[in-house]
């Protein structure tokens, strides 16, 4: 069988599933005797496709070793295996080959080879920085509750976690199970800093490497004004509906700062993030629905988060925006687009959204709760999110299975699967004549 790109990256990522969960069975990774092997698989996949969505509490239920496994699953499944690979090539100071490049093109999502392993070196090194800076912040905030050695751990594993976007958190051995950061939700230090992490892990590393290149180039690509563009304003539209919506109910007993920072950070943390300071079951239903949108439009190309990604989002509201103007060509920032990357966006979304409805309506069958809480779970599992309204602790044997491949699938991409498991095209000999179907 001739491995194809797209092929090598869906079997690197079920590889390391693979691997983590062996280890997330073994009886030495589980305070309470052994992980069943399907909790161990959906613990291990949920670590390595980044989504935070857990079936125990990884405080309590995962002894050091399985938190650690945790650890190390996220940060390959969120930096990337073939760049986790590379890293050790390049440590070893050997040659990266023609097929690796290309690996590293597709894992990357960019057009050319050029300049690939510079930016591989690059990623390597802003995650580092940003990661030990998060690592910091976090420990000195966390001086003020625990001993230092536990602090330092707790710094190190959720700056990890939330820089890549995982989503997991161990306070559930501080403040009891699955409490999250609630507790910190007036606090500046963890609010602040976890923003800032979402927020650069999620932007991708092509806009980060732009971002450091500006006072030096003093411009920007098209992508990362897109990507900046567009996540600005929904951050800050999200915020301001959150406010809104929630001031007089979950947002009720807190001061205006906290307010604000409560607001941010649950406009910031649907797009893949997966920490929260509030309880998302206790929110209106307006509110959790506009997380829904905001899990499925994900994050940035070439980041650690998922969904339909915020390009793709802004590409086809550019498409609309052109049509009703009645423009032939999509533009943005005055450039006209490929029709290529339109048809491209319209696939990877209408294939998201069959994805995304197809496991609602299964889950709708096999789990006993209400419609909104089983269409927050589908997609927060697609969109590698990791937030729930608690129905994944209470998911059935069925239920679990069908979570474990739509965090699979949202974490690789429908297109990537889909391009593994094509046929080897062939070229076509013949057209069809053009017909016309009338439309609206």
């Amino acid at each position: 069988m001739r491995l194809t790109p797209p092929k090598i990256l869906s079997l690197g990522f079920a590889g390391l599933i693979v691997i983590g969960t062996l280890l997330l069975w073994l009886p030495a990774a589980s305070t309470e005797g052994r992980l069943s092997l399907v909790d161990a698989l959906f613990m291990a996949t949920s670590a390595t496709c980044v989504t935070g969505l857990a079936v125990v509490d990884t405080g309590t239920s995962l002894t050091l070793f399985g938190q650690i496994v945790l650890l190390v699953l996220f940060q390959f499944g969120g930096l990337g295996f073939v760049t986790m690979a590379t890293l050790i090539t390049l440590i070893l100071n050997k040659r990266i080959s023609l097929k690796e490049r290309l690996l590293l093109q597709e894992s990357m999502n960019q057009n050319s080879m050029q300049g690939i392993v510079r930016l591989i070196r690059r990623v390597l090194l802003y995650s580092l920085v940003i990661q030990g800076m998060g690592t910091a912040l976090f420990t000195l905030r966390f001086l003020q509750d625990m001993g230092a050695a536990k602090a330092f751990y707790f710094g190190l594993f959720h700056s990890v976690s939330i820089f890549n976007n995982a989503g997991f958190d161990l306070f559930g051995d501080v403040h009891g199970p699955f409490s999250g950061l609630v507790h910190y939700v007036e606090d500046p230090i963890v609010n602040l800093t976890s923003m800032a992490l979402i927020f650069l892990g999620g932007i991708g590393f092509i806009v980060l490497s732009d971002i450091v290149d500006y006072p030096r180039r003093r411009r920007l690509s098209l992508h990362s004004k897109v990507v900046l563009s567009a996540s600005l304003i929904l951050v800050v539209a999200g915020a301001a509906m959150l406010m809104w919506l929630e001031a007089n109910n979950t947002m009720k007993p807190l001061h205006a700062g906290g307010k604000i920072m409560a607001s941010f950070l649950q406009s910031i943390t649907p797009r893949s993030g997966g920490v929260t300071t509030l309880n998302v079951a206790e929110l209106r239903e307006s509110s959790q629905f506009l997380l829904i949108l905001f899990m499925f439009i994900g994050a940035a190309p070439g980041s650690t988060g998922g969904g339909i990604k915020i390009t793709t989002f802004a590409l086809l509201m550019a498409a609309v925006y052109a049509r009703l103007r009645g423009r032939e060509d999509v533009a943005l920032f005055r450039n006209r687009l490929p029709k290529e990357n339109v048809y491209r966006a319209i696939t990877i979304t209408l294939l998201s959204l069959l994805l995304v409805v197809s496991a609602t309506m299964v889950l709708c069958i096999t789990e006993s709760a209400d419609f909104l809480s089983v269409l927050f779970e589908a997609v927060s599992a697609f969109g590698t999110s990791g937030i729930t309204l608690g129905l994944t602790p209470e998911l059935s044997l069925p239920g679990k299975l069908l979570v474990i491949v739509l965090m699979f699938m949202g974490r690789t991409g429908p297109l990537t699967l889909a391009y593994a498991i094509k046929p080897r095209r062939s070229r076509e000999l013949y057209r069809y004549p053009e017909g016309d179907v009338t439309i609206g």
